[in-house]
């Protein structure tokens, strides 16, 4: 492992600034720590880093190539995600609905199950053409051919540790109650947000 420090150095720089980037991880880390509370972004965020596997998994298995080389099949991708953040997004706009304080704290919510908050992050990661970009130049860039299959899936368990830390972090810090209370006081308004910028993130992807 140590010959090839150098390019792990890169590429744990580059996925951080990836990572660190605001994008729709980002956008659903932050409604679900809000709206849900803790434990439900957790598994949110382990989802997100479920969904970095995904990508992992296409590039050492070549079907990353093939994405760089069909057009319509990368755009097939593309709309596919776009149409699942317009679906988040216009989910978020239909309960953005005024409410009083106390609502806003208890009833405006409901509860979601565990594995509806990692699927969800699951899919807004693993659909994320962004990230599909990112993997693709690492995989085709900056790692080279002639390191081991072994050495690449490192580097991919490792993005996919550091990715759902990461979010952990930002769900730990978002779902403190002081946090949560500043979202809620306009929480109507917070949901037309995040809805508006999921819609714009789809937007994004198409054009």
């Amino acid at each position: 492992m140590p010959a090839y420090l150098d390019e792990f150095i890169i590429i744990a720089l580059a996925h951080f600034f990836a990572v660190a980037s605001p994008g729709p991880d980002f956008a659903i880390v932050l409604k679900q720590s809000v709206q849900q509370g803790r434990a439900n972004a957790l598994w949110t965020s382990f989802g997100v880093g479920l969904g970095i596997l995904v990508h992992v998994s296409y590039c050492l298995l070549g079907v990353a190539l093939l994405l760089s080389q069909s057009e319509t099949l990368f755009t097939a991708v593309k709309y596919i995600a776009a149409l699942y953040l317009a679906y988040l997004g216009i989910q978020a706009l239909r309960y953005a609905k005024p409410s009083s304080e106390h609502e806003n704290m208890t009833e405006h919510t409901v509860t979601e199950s565990n594995w509806s908050a990692l699927k969800r992050g699951f899919l807004v990661n693993a659909l994320n053409p962004k990230a599909t970009l990112f993997f693709l130049s690492l995989f085709t860039l900056v790692i080279e051919p002639s390191t081991p299959s072994s050495v690449q899936l490192f580097y991919g368990i490792y993005m996919a540790l550091a990715t759902w830390l990461w979010f952990s972090l930002l769900a730990v810090i978002l779902s403190k109650k002081n946090v949560r209370h500043f979202f809620q006081l306009a929480g109507h308004w917070f949901d037309r947000g995040i809805g508006v910028i999921m819609l714009l993130l789809a937007i994004r992807l198409v054009v």
